[in-house]
This record gives C-alpha cells, structure tokens and sequence, in this order.
C-alpha cells in the first residue's frame, strides 16, 4: 500500500453540511451531488465553473439518472420522486414511490443503479447514536412499487456494482459495523445473495462510506473521519490512499470528459474553523485510472 504524494484540490468552496452522492453528467460536463440536511441539489459545470442550486421540500439523500437529460430519480426522507431540473429557478419533484419505515425519523441514504438501470437504495434511521439496525436496502420497480432486498443494516452505505455487474458491494458505515460486503448478483432478476466479507474498516483509517468502482474492478471508498479515500482491489487489499484536506470525506465519483477525474464530496462538522475547506468539494485527475458513467435508471 502506498499513500499517494499529492492531496485531493478544491473545486468549489460549497461548505455543504453533508454533500453526498455526486453524479457525472457527461452530455452536460457537469458533476450534479446533494447537501442532505439542507435538502439542496447542486450542479458544477466544468467548463465554464458554473455552480447553481435547487432547493427540494424533502432532504434528498441519494440520486440517479432519469429517462431524459434533466431528469433525476432520488431517495428522500418519505419515498422516491422524480426530479425535473430543466427550470433554473425550481426543482419539479414528484413522487414515485411511498416507503414504510420500520421507525419514525428514517429516509434513504446511499443508492445507485446497477448495470442493468435497476435502482437500489437503503434506508437508516437518522439518530445515529441509537445505533438500530433497522435500515433496509430497496428496489424501484415499474409501477412504483419498492421491493426489499436487503435488511439488518445501521447505515447502509457504499454501493457499487463490479466491472461485469456480477458483483455488488455494500458496507455499514455506522461506528458498531465498519465493514464492507460482496454479494453475488443476479443481473437478471436483480436480486443479491450469499453475502461475505470483503473489507473490515476497523483495520484501516475512517468508516466507509460512499464509494466508486473503476474499469479495472478496483473499489474506491471514502474513510470519513479520517480524510482519506482508499482504494481496495477487486480482492479486497488496500493499495492506494488519496489524502482530502478535510475530516469528513464522504463519497466519490468518477468524471470528467475521460472518465479519469476523481471527484469527492465532503461534509462540514458544526465545530469547524470558519475558514476551513470542510463541505467543499474536491478532485484529483488519475491518468492511470478511469471510471464508468453512472447506468440511468431503465424502470421509469
């Protein structure tokens, strides 16, 4: 394992208070990604370093591409909707579907497509400290229905889907879990089994949280507390460190007009100096590594 020599940039000083699940868009050269407790949707256009953002009447917490250019399917606090940003100055948000949490004070948390459109995403209740594992991992279906996967999580985090999607890997970010599972997937009916072990973060700095996968299989997940991102390769080793000038790096995505820049979220802890670069977000440019466009989601 190596610690890379150079440190993640700052690309926009947002100071989100959680900025997670950022997207590439390639047709508009944009990294679209959420501010969770402010219940915003940002956009960053490369080329022109423009940043705009919208407002929503939920926290939204998770994202993916919908059937047009500028439509979004994302999980809230209550459910899923549609997200319409063709309006500048509103966010269209419609709901899809209606979840039944197991306890009061829930929403979504981390999702993403798999290779196939299929959105999956779990649910966590937002009192961390009571440490329930009471979070569930979902699946949209036509309809509007949501079908349960996965469940007996406390922060269901760090999704990804392999190189040829047979594999899907997901953690428990919460401090009781720390770990990171591979499930076989089923590509065609959607559905993953036989979970092991694939990392165990108490061995390694930060609890894992949102993560990326590059084209040769390599897992990508941010150590939140720890100001790192890590890679793991496809047979779990750690051999590759990205360092964050902040405490709390929360997920990365990969974009860029060649799919080699690594963008990264961060989150802004209350108690933080006023001039600090925590809640920005950042990038480092890997020649060497690419990444895959995000699937847009097939059912709607």
């Amino acid at each position: 394992m190596s610690l890379i020599n150079i440190m993640a940039e700052l690309v926009l000083a947002v100071q989100s208070r959680t900025g997670e699940c950022p997207v590439w868009h390639a047709h508009e050269q944009a990294l679209y990604w959420v501010d969770i407790p402010d219940k915003k949707l940002h956009r960053y256009q490369t080329q022109s370093s423009k940043h705009q953002q919208w407002s929503a009447p939920e926290m939204l917490a998770c994202m993916v591409r919908g059937a047009s250019e500028q439509q979004w399917i994302a999980g809230t606090e209550s459910g899923m909707f549609t997200l319409d940003t063709s309006h500048e100055d509103a966010l269209g948000f419609v709901r899809l579907a209606t979840v039944q949490h197991a306890l009061d004070d829930m929403r979504f948390n981390d999702g993403r497509c798999d290779r196939q459109g299929r959105f999956l995403a779990g649910t966590m209740l937002m009192d961390m400290a009571a440490a329930k594992a009471v979070g569930k991992v979902y699946q949209i279906e036509r309809g509007g229905s949501l079908r349960e996967l996965l469940s007996g999580f406390v922060t269901p985090n760090g999704m990804a889907f392999s190189p040829d999607g047979r594999t899907m890997y997901l953690s428990d970010s919460h401090a009781s879990a720390r770990k990171v599972w591979a499930y076989d997937y089923d590509t065609e009916q959607g559905t993953p089994s036989n979970p092991r072990p694939f990392i165990d973060m108490a061995g390694f700095a930060g609890r894992p949280d949102g993560a990326a996968m590059d084209t040769d299989g390599c897992y990508w997940i941010c150590g939140i507390d720890a100001g790192l991102v890590h890679r793991y390769t496809p047979k779990g080793v750690l051999d590759l460190s990205v360092a964050v000038p902040v405490v709390k790096p929360t997920m990365c995505a990969f974009g860029g007009a060649d799919m080699r820049t690594l963008f990264i979220t961060s989150g802004r802890p209350a108690d933080c100096a006023a001039d600090a670069l925590d809640g920005g977000l950042f990038a480092i440019h890997l020649p060497s590594v690419q990444g895959f466009p995000e699937p847009a989601c097939s059912t709607f």
